[in-house]
């Protein structure tokens, strides 16, 4: 486990500002799929199944993510943050020179296991030298880089598109993420060193029975894997609902998709502004009852384009605040296996994310937004309920 540091704002600065701009990176990567579904299963030749399955596919990292967040406790947060962009930067440039489907599909992998290495590295290591008091103010801020990648990366990636080809985003984020491995090599304080042993499978496994007997942890574990699940199933039939219902091209779905980073950046401005001060557990109980009302609300907005995307960026405003003030409650839960508890975050949510994006396609093409709509409050209804049981009984100073 690393010890928890005391750094000073001038020192703390520049590693934040560094890692929030390279998370847009991979934020931008692990995104961009989800609109341009159609541009992709076109270029390269394959059906629009083929690029959800992709998608799927690419969601399951997160589990292997999990199985790297002890190692994280022990190698360090620096060291697992640079492997991660490292294997960005591989897999987009692997994509941009060999642009066919399984090096695509590999490059994504690749992209998505080294998301899964860098998030909780991050989370963990803001965890380690932010107190509790002011982690929803700092967490909110990096998270901008999750609106940021709708606000700003999609629709750069939607004008690479139409100029370049479907394969240029991919040449672009490469080279940014051998910049970011660098940039970080410097930015990042280095950290204590830890004495190197021979680590048992016992003492390894051990590790996890401290989240597996946790209540609080199982309760956000359930919480943030219905969640997962819910956006998801929204998410990947998105585009296809703007583009079939209202009949929009590359570069207009991409600037519309802006209003949702838009809706995002003010739901992470909130948690920075209020959460800290309201209470991370009452935002958050507020947050998700919010959710279920706008998904059952969204099939009632499919009468024009200003409805809809109005509604996706009330939905996706109030979604974005209810995440971002639970990864700041997440890293206190455990707070001697940060990276640990996190990894397990981000890898049930993968898990909900990958059967999200499954089910997706299927429900919207039985029933449409309807049906997207009602599976998804029902869903976000079912985090609540994990969300309320596992935090009962459950406080920290500043909650």
């Amino acid at each position: 486990m690393n010890p928890t540091h005391s750094t000073n704002r001038p020192s703390i600065f520049l590693p934040i500002a560094g890692t929030t701009f390279f998370r847009l990176v991979f934020n931008t990567a692990r995104r961009f799929a989800y609109p341009f579904a159609p541009v992709l299963s076109r270029g390269l030749g394959v059906s629009l199944s083929a690029i959800t399955s992709l998608i799927a596919i690419n969601q399951v990292t997160s589990l292997l993510g999990a199985l790297i967040g002890p190692l994280s406790d022990r190698l360090g947060y620096r060291k697992m943050m640079i492997a991660g962009i490292a294997m960005l930067a591989t897999g987009m440039l692997a994509a941009a020179i060999f642009p066919i489907y399984a090096v695509v599909l590999v490059a994504l992998f690749l992209a998505g296991l080294g998301k899964s290495i860098f998030d909780p590295a991050v989370q963990a290591w803001v965890g380690s030298r932010v107190p509790y008091r002011r982690r929803a103010l700092v967490i909110g801020i990096m998270e901008t880089s999750w609106s940021a990648s709708t606000l700003i990366g999609i629709p750069l990636v939607a004008i690479l598109m139409d100029r370049y080809g479907w394969q240029s985003p991919f040449l672009v984020m490469g080279g940014l993420g051998c910049i970011g491995a660098i940039a970080l090599f410097f930015i990042i304080p280095k950290e204590s060193e830890l004495p190197l042993r021979k680590v048992t499978p016992s003492e390894y496994l051990g590790t996890y029975s401290r989240l597996i007997s946790n209540k609080t942890a199982w309760g956000v574990l359930g919480y943030v894997f219905f969640v997962s699940a819910a956006n998801d199933n929204l998410f990947v039939v998105y585009g296809a609902w703007l583009e079939n219902s209202f009949g929009l091209g590359i570069v207009a779905l991409g600037l519309g998709t802006s209003l949702i980073g838009v809706a995002e950046l003010a739901g992470e401005g909130l948690t920075a502004a209020i959460s800290d001060r309201f209470g991370l557990k009452r935002a958050l109980a507020v947050g998700l009852s919010l959710s279920v009302l706008s998904y059952f609300a969204l099939p009632f907005l499919d009468t024009s384009l200003t409805a809809a995307m109005s509604g996706l960026a009330i939905l996706f405003f109030i979604y974005e605040f209810t995440l971002v003030t639970s990864l700041s409650l997440c890293t206190e839960i455990l707070p001697g296996f940060r990276a640990t508890m996190m990894s397990g975050f981000f890898a049930t949510a993968g898990i909900g994310r990958v059967i999200g994006a499954l089910m997706g396609g299927a429900i919207w093409q039985a029933g449409g937004i309807l049906a997207t709509g009602c599976i998804s409050g029902v869903l976000t209804c079912l985090g609540l309920l994990c969300l309320m049981r596992g935090l009962r009984g459950w406080d920290q100073t500043g909650t």
